[in-house]
């Protein structure tokens, strides 16, 4: 059994990886550093995103580093995802519908100690994969308008380095180190009356940002958990190049000039979980997390940055481990999530609202498991000049499981 769900879960993967026709993403990746991923390790894609108050035992928890520090012993663990999404977008009487698929994470963990663990992990951070056509918006003090058409790729990277530690039994604290790194590059034009404007530009970004988090247990049932997201600049530099075309003459105001950008800031963010599990083998989840982008005193041509909260609830349900049967041995997982997002485009949020189910598919009596998960959510609206989003996801994470540094008993 273990090698068909290991076959069986490569194949997936392949299957997807080779379905990427296209990697457009959110419209709404047209501002700051583009769209936030969510990538979510183990069964977390399938509760809501929630979490932050599980621990590291039997897979990589990615919401907070303290969980490292209740990793089993001996134990090495590996995990590997990816995402199948489908959009559907509407704007209006506009309707296009576009598939892509998105790798999630690659990470690994392993104790180092009794009362330590550690993890690095690779994960995109966000993407300004996006492509506008002829979006009319207002000019600033002005009854008059102006048409952007706009197509960007690129990206962020984040490379984190984890660390957790336990007290004892009931307290573990925990530190990450986020290394953010990549660069996007876009093409806009700007029509005004009979002037038109193009601007080529690469912006290449960098930065490290710290994560503290804690977890403690009140008893063998119910978890606390909290999490401390340092504010960052982001350095950025960019090369740029503009043109300007009125009444068919060509002009060329810069040629890849290189410069500084405008930094990027990421703001204070806070969160609070809980995980209570009951008598019949069902757990729930409950995380909340404040992000303060008012305080970066940062603004978007097209937009504001605003504090952003987000509601995350699971739950799930799983008999022992020592179970025989291997259908009797699967988890089932659902949840709820709600973000009022970040931005604020013409007084309006763009507000973000989920449901998620998955499955995680035990490999033998290990810890290693199959997990997959399926989300259908709505972001933004149709109204007030808003782009409103559908989208069906398909979450594949392989979580495996392998025990290092133990004696053989037999020979």
């Amino acid at each position: 059994m273990k090698n068909k769900i290991f076959f069986f879960s490569c194949l997936i993967l392949m299957s997807l990886t080779s379905f990427a026709q296209s990697i457009s993403s959110s419209p709404y990746s047209l501002y700051g550093l583009g769209s936030v991923y969510d990538s979510d390790f183990g069964t977390l894609p399938s509760m809501g995103s929630s979490g932050m108050a599980l621990p590291s035992s039997d897979f990589i928890n990615n919401l907070n580093p303290a969980s490292l520090g209740f990793m089993p012993q001996n134990h090495f663990m590996f995990d590997i995802g990816g995402k199948s999404i489908g959009t559907t977008y509407q704007s209006g009487s506009r309707t296009e519908k576009r598939n892509n698929f998105q790798f999630s994470h690659l990470a690994f963990a392993f104790p180092l100690s009794k009362k330590s663990g550690f993890s690095v992990a690779l994960r995109p951070y966000s993407s300004a994969a996006f492509k506008i056509s002829n979006l009319k918006l207002p000019i600033a003090d002005s009854q008059e308008s102006y048409y952007l058409t706009a197509v960007g790729t690129g990206g962020l990277n984040n490379l984190d380095f984890s660390y957790g530690y336990s007290f004892n039994k009931k307290l573990s604290i925990g530190a990450t180190a986020s290394v953010l790194f990549g660069n996007t590059e876009e093409d806009r034009t700007f029509l005004i009356v009979n002037s038109l404007t193009n601007i080529h530009r690469k912006t290449n970004y960098n930065g490290v940002r710290t994560t503290l988090g804690a977890q403690y247990k009140i008893d063998s049932t119910l978890t606390i958990a909290t999490t401390f997201k340092v504010p960052t600049q982001i350095k950025a530099s960019k090369v740029q190049s503009v043109q300007t075309v009125s009444d068919e003459v060509v002009t060329t105001v810069e040629a890849e000039a290189s410069s500084d950008a405008d930094d990027y800031y990421m703001p204070l963010e806070f969160g609070v979980g809980i995980s209570k599990r009951f008598k019949n083998n069902i757990n729930m989840t409950f995380d909340y997390e404040k992000s303060l982008w008012d305080e970066t005193k940062q603004s978007d041509s097209y937009g504001d940055f605003v504090n952003q909260d987000r509601f995350a609830l699971g739950f799930s349900y799983g008999t022992k481990k020592n179970v025989r049967r291997y259908w009797d041995r699967i988890k089932y997982s659902t949840g709820l999530n709600f973000d009022t997002g970040y931005l604020e485009v013409d007084g309006k949020r763009v507000n973000n609202a989920s449901f998620s189910l998955g499955l995680s598919l035990p490999i033998e009596n290990t810890y290693s498991a199959l997990n997959i998960s399926y989300s259908y959510g709505q972001k933004g609206r149709v109204a007030d000049n808003l782009i409103k989003e559908n989208y069906h996801k398909i979450s594949i994470n392989l979580s495996l499981d392998g025990i290092w540094f133990v004696k053989r008993k037999i020979d």
